[in-house]
């Protein structure tokens, strides 16, 4: 479906009800503005873009990679362990 938002006073863009309620989007809330690489304009809620960069972090890392694995490797590298 195709929804149109329209842009007032200051840059405001005012995003439709329905996609405010289906997303869970408030007031006060952060939204991430993407530039897509045809030129185009993606926006994301904040937890979106964090499920989309740990989606990312998987493809590189792989499913079983933790932060713990992560800290110890970055001791070791230290000398801290």
């Amino acid at each position: 479906m195709t929804y149109h938002a329209k842009v007032i006073a200051g840059g405001k863009i005012v995003i439709p009800a329905d996609l405010r309620r289906e997303f869970g989007i408030k007031d006060g809330d952060t939204l991430i503005l993407e530039k897509d690489e045809e030129g185009g304009l993606s926006i994301m809620t904040f937890e979106q873009s964090v499920r989309d960069s740990q989606r990312r972090a998987r493809a590189i890392f792989g499913e079983s990679y933790s932060i713990d694995q992560f800290l110890r490797e970055r001791r070791a590298d230290w000398g801290e362990e």
